[in-house]
């Protein structure tokens, strides 16, 4: 601190205060208060009418009392008030008290806090102050009482820490600036500084008496102290840099107690707290030495890592020093007391001291083993020495004439560098004591730690680098420059210390103008911008040290000319050795196209500026180099340029030229490649069709533009007919390859097995079916059947499952052709099923859905054909209970009484769904109470028996055994008799005999009926007026109750006898034989499906076919030829 101004009045001072703007200074002097000048101490003027001593004065910064209260209110305590504060949010005000109380009261005077003292009325409270600092969360109160403590206080009352022990009375206390000091005074008549935690700092000034008051000027480092006998003293408390550096860490005083060690390079911070005053700090590698008033603290740093910022503390020395400067080496301690200097252990052992001639003006640690480190020392007369530790003996390095200011010793230990009194840099070679260089404005320098002939110093504002003895560069920096690492220099601007990045440009390139390229690379290792690596490259790429152009190319990433280095070097190798060419290489890389051209002319290598010139497209340059004289240059330079053209950005020019060059296969690429059809289709009718592979690359162009049309017209005009079938099957036109099939049927398999994988693809799995049919792949076509069928039973589509096992016994009939006997049992067992399924479609609707569209006698019908036909052999998906549940109800519903009771007893055998238990039940009871008969059977159209309606033997009569012939829709028994060709008869013959006139026609009122599309429909009035006159009938009887069938064979002359229109014949293809079958009673008139060959009712048939505009059970369309 410093004493500003001191003037004395004579009186008593208890109080002062200053107004918040700092302007005036208000003291309370006995029975007067005085306002003074707070700039130059001159009073302005005394305020009287106060008739005792005035013991407090304050200045209002917002009003005396709370606006919304009229009056001022009164508040009875219970001791003398001594001193008092409000918070900084002006909520709270605290009272100090006579009796060691502090009483903490809102704005209304509502006690909320009591903080009672240990002291009680032998420590009166005798001055309070509440932290200003914005920093804090909570208001902290300081408390100063008379039993010489100082505490702290949360607005809660709960104290902060233990007490402070004073050594006086305190009658004042306050913070200084911003809360981040305490300065007290009292009965030891001085002012002294604390730390905000109450750790005492110094002595802020001495007095003769008492000092009652202090109080911090505002936004400012002023402190005034009003005394006991009238003397009122300013001081400016100023705070010193207490700091160290080593390289990259630096480490500072911080809040007066702490240590802040900052890594300059990585930005990291650490703070140790030593909660004493810190005098020194010194670092060195791994060592942080801490002087505190009564001891040295020395700290190591935990591991070796460069970047490790954790400290420990290694040693203590218990001793009390003065000294102007503090080093610290690995085992030693360095005390400079002003010509002295001492080294001692790190156990406070004395182990060596060396006295100087004048006094030490600065002091380095410049490295060396543990224990036997260098020491850099510069005198105020000018000497200069180094000191090693272990050596009693100075080495004087050399003698100036004036004052040394700082000194740094080049990496290499070969340079010393100095700053005198004068400001001026000087410049030694160590061996020679020659002065090598000085320059002016300095007031600090380093040499760089990583290179040897750079140094820079700092002074006027100016940050100046020079390297070797080239002219200093220098630009501005706002600071102090302490040190300087690679490309980072150390600067220190106030109290921050901050690492600058600064570009080693201005060095490098003043080594590159004189073509000093290695040690312009390593410059420009510390730290340059990619321009500068660019350019030092370039320049020794050019001064041919390839070396060095290797090494900064790398540096940028340049390929492109570490390619060239590296053609360059391997043709070293080869013995290459003329430089020129090398240049010239050189030159036409860097784009000095002509420089690059004349140095291959004077090497006798014309070709390669040829090159160079036409692959940079300057054919106006090429013509000029190689002049008219060369035909065979000539004619390179036009294919050269009719390149260029292909790869510049007018494509269609390019393909112009080439075609009038002939190149008909370059210009298709490029037309093909830019989809220019129109041309590629005029090339294409333009080009003869032996030109096969131009022809062939115009129409691989057309397939990928996909122009479908111009690549069928190109592959057509080569002839290449398996190319254009592959066109259409890749394009998806099926019609045209289907019409390219039928006239060269060699291709089938190359159009129908894509074409049904497609549809198969596409879930069109029937139409797919048929394509591997007509491609002739029936195990592929059976598959896809067979996958159809099985999901279709899955699924409960049991009419889809129907008709795709009547389309798998179809393909079995097909591949019968050629294998018989495994495939015709396939063909019967798929007809079987296909009819089985068909017919239990109706079942499962009727059982399942609510509604359905059969009439009860069909559905009777139905269930009694499928019953009659299953064998013990379920087919999957049809289920016995559904169809005895349905024949029950059907049953008791047509008057079928007995044959329902037997489906209901057939049921309680079975497991019955739950949703049918009930009605199952209710049925079996209820029919017992109905007659136990049936109604009428089925008649035997050959031997006239009555047929009961189930039959154990299946679908056949009991008496002769002939199969019934049920209609496809209504499953009623139809009036047909098979019958069979003799031996010696043909199929053939049979139907030429058939389709004779018989004598009889006009006896006949029958009438066949033409339908469309070849089907049969036979309609009969009548039949013969005598059975006895046909041949048929006598045919017809056999014996009664022979238990084989005995088929109805006809003789020629039967045959003959027989009308067409009597006769339907199911023209099955081989290798199965036709079936023949004679119509009965020729009233009813019966349709057959050509397709599937089943029989209907001619009614029911003409209703399903307008349905479905299909055959109901093979859905052959009705307009679909036969």
């Amino acid at each position: 601190s410093a004493v500003v101004t001191t003037w004395e009045i004579r009186l008593h001072v208890y109080d002062l205060a200053f107004k918040p703007d700092g302007s005036q200074l208000i003291i309370a002097a006995g029975l007067r208060v005085l306002v003074y000048d707070a700039t130059d101490g001159s009073i302005i003027q005394p305020l009287k009418g106060h008739k005792d001593i005035v013991y407090c004065v304050a200045y209002a910064k917002d009003g005396l009392w709370s606006p919304e209260q009229k009056s001022v209110n009164k508040h009875k305590v219970s001791s003398k008030i001594t001193c008092c504060g409000w918070t900084n949010d002006g909520q709270y005000l605290a009272l100090g008290m006579m009796n060691g109380v502090v009483s903490i009261r809102n704005k209304n005077g509502e006690e909320k806090v009591k903080i009672e003292r240990p002291g009680g009325s032998s420590s009166p409270i005798w001055s309070i102050a509440w932290n200003p600092s914005k920093d804090e969360h909570n208001d902290i109160l300081a408390v100063a009482d008379w039993g010489q403590k100082l505490s702290f206080y949360q607005l809660s009352g709960k104290q902060i820490g233990k007490d402070r022990t004073l050594t006086y009375d305190p009658c004042c206390v306050g913070y200084f600036s911003k809360g981040e000091y305490i300065v007290m005074g009292g009965s030891d008549k001085q002012a002294s500084l604390y730390t905000k935690d109450g750790v005492r700092l110094g002595t802020i000034g001495e007095q003769n008496s008492w000092v009652w008051t202090c109080r911090v000027k505002p936004d400012s480092n002023f402190v005034v102290l009003g005394c006991q006998d009238g003397t009122i003293a300013c001081y400016q408390l100023i705070f010193s840099t207490v700091h160290g550096l080593y390289k990259d860490r630096y480490a500072y005083r911080d809040s007066m107690t702490d240590v802040i060690v900052q890594h300059l390079i990585t930005e990291q911070k650490v703070r140790i707290k030593c909660r004493e005053l810190v005098k020194k700090i010194a670092i060195y590698r791994n060592r942080l030495a801490i002087q505190l008033p009564e001891k040295i603290l020395i700290y190591e740093l935990y591991s070796d890592d460069s970047s490790d910022m954790h400290y420990r503390v290694k040693e203590k020395i218990c001793r009390k020093f003065e000294c102007n400067l503090l080093v610290v080496c690995s085992q030693h301690i360095i005390l400079c007391q002003e010509k002295r200097l001492q080294c001692l252990s790190f156990n406070s052992v004395r182990e060596k001291e060396w006295v100087m001639e004048s006094l030490i003006r600065y002091i380095k640690v410049i490295g060396g083993p543990p224990g036997r480190e260098g020491l850099l020392v510069g005198l105020k007369n000018g000497a200069i020495l180094k000191i090693f530790v272990d050596n009693p003996f100075p080495i004087t390095l050399l003698k100036l004439t004036t004052s040394v200011r700082c000194l740094d010793m080049s990496a290499s230990r070969n340079k010393l560098a100095v700053v005198d009194e004068h400001n001026t840099l000087l410049v030694y070679d160590i061996r020679s004591k020659e002065l090598l260089f000085q320059e002016p404005n300095a007031n600090s320098v380093a040499w760089n730690t990583q290179c040897e002939d750079m140094l820079c110093f700092s002074g006027n504002g100016y940050l100046n680098i020079k390297a070797s003895n080239f002219p200093v560069h220098q630009q501005k920096m706002q600071g102090f420059m302490v040190g300087y690492n690679g490309s980072k220099i150390f600067c220190l601007h106030v109290y921050s210390m901050s690492a600058v990045e600064v570009p080693q440009s201005a060095p490098m390139y003043q080594y590159l103008e004189r073509k000093m390229f290695k040690e312009a690379y390593q410059i420009a290792c510390l730290g340059v911008t990619d321009s500068d690596w660019r350019d030092l490259a370039t320049e020794a790429l050019e001064g041919l040290d390839f070396e060095t152009a290797k090494k900064a190319f790398i540096r940028i990433r340049d390929l492109r000319y570490l390619e060239l280095i590296n053609s360059i070097e391997e043709r070293k190798k080869r013995g290459e050795n003329d430089n020129d060419l090398f240049l010239a290489d050189v030159y036409a890389y860097q784009g000095k196209f002509h420089e690059a051209a004349r140095l291959y002319k004077r090497t006798g290598h014309e070709s390669r500026a040829l090159s160079m010139y036409t692959d940079l497209r300057m054919f106006d340059y090429a013509k000029e180099f190689v002049g008219v004289t060369d035909p065979k240059s000539s004619r390179m330079l036009m294919t050269k340029q009719a390149d260029w053209a292909k790869s510049s950005k007018e494509p269609r020019a390019a393909a112009e030229m080439y075609l009038s060059a002939g190149e008909h296969l370059k210009a298709i690429d490029i037309i093909g490649e830019h989809g220019w059809a129109d041309m590629l289709i005029d090339i294409a009718r333009k080009l003869d069709k032996a030109e096969r592979e131009p022809l062939a690359k115009c129409a691989l162009h057309f397939k990928r533009l996909k122009h479908h049309g111009y690549a069928s017209e190109t592959y057509s005009k080569m002839g290449d007919l398996k190319a254009l079938v592959h066109l259409h099957v890749e394009t998806r036109h099926w019609e045209e390859a289907f019409s390219l099939v039928e006239k060269h049927p060699q291709f089938k398999n190359d159009v129908f097995v894509p074409y049904a994988q497609w549809l198969a693809e596409n879930d069109r799995f029937e139409e797919a079916q048929k394509a591997f049919h007509k491609a002739g792949l029936q195990n592929e076509a059976v598959k896809v059947l067979e996958q159809l069928t099985q999901n279709a039973v899955v699924e409960n589509r049991f009419n889809d499952a129907g008709y795709y096992y009547w389309m798998l016994s179809m393909q079995c009939l097909d591949i019968a052709k050629e294998q018989r006997g495994e495939m015709l049992k396939k063909f019967e067992r798929f007809q079987h099923l296909a009819e089985l399924y068909h017919v239990y479609r109706s079942i499962q609707r009727y059982t399942d859905e609510p509604f359905s569209s059969h009439m009860p006698d069909t559905l009777f019908n139905i269930c009694r054909f499928l019953l009659n036909n299953l064998t013990k052999d379920m087919p999957p998906g049809i289920s016995k209970v559904n169809t005895l549940y349905a024949l029950a109800k059907q049953s008791r519903q047509l008057g079928a009484y007995k044959l329902a009771r037997y489906a209901y007893e057939k049921l309680q055998e079975l497991h019955i769904p739950s949703r049918f238990q009930e009605s199952t039940e209710l049925g079996s009871l209820t029919i017992r109470s109905k007659p136990f008969h049936d109604k009428e059977g089925m008649m035997c159209y050959r031997c006239s028996t009555n047929n009961p309606l189930l039959n154990n033997h299946g679908s056949v009569c009991i008496n002769c055994r002939q199969p019934f012939i049920y209609c496809a829709s209504s499953y009623d028994v139809l009036p047909l008799v098979q019958f069979y060709l003799e031996e010696d008869i043909s199929d053939e013959d049979a139907l030429s005999l058939i389709d004779l006139e018989v004598p009889h026609t006009d006896q006949r009122a029958a009438r066949w009926q033409d339908i469309d599309n070849d089907l049969q429909s036979l309609r009969m009035d009548e039949g013969l007026d005598d059975e006895e006159e046909d041949p048929f009938t006598a045919k017809m009887s056999f014996e009664q109750g022979g238990s084989n069938f005995v088929p109805v064979k006809v003789s020629r002359s039967v045959l003959r006898a027989m009308s067409r229109r009597d006769v339907l014949i199911k023209r099955w293809p081989r290798p199965l034989k036709w079936e023949y079958f004679r119509s009965l009673l020729p009233e009813v008139s019966i349709t057959m499906c050509p397709t599937c060959f089943k029989m209907f009712h001619s009614e029911d048939y003409e209703l399903l076919v307008l349905q479905h505009n299909c055959c109901p059970y093979c859905r052959r369309p009705i307009d679909e030829p036969n």
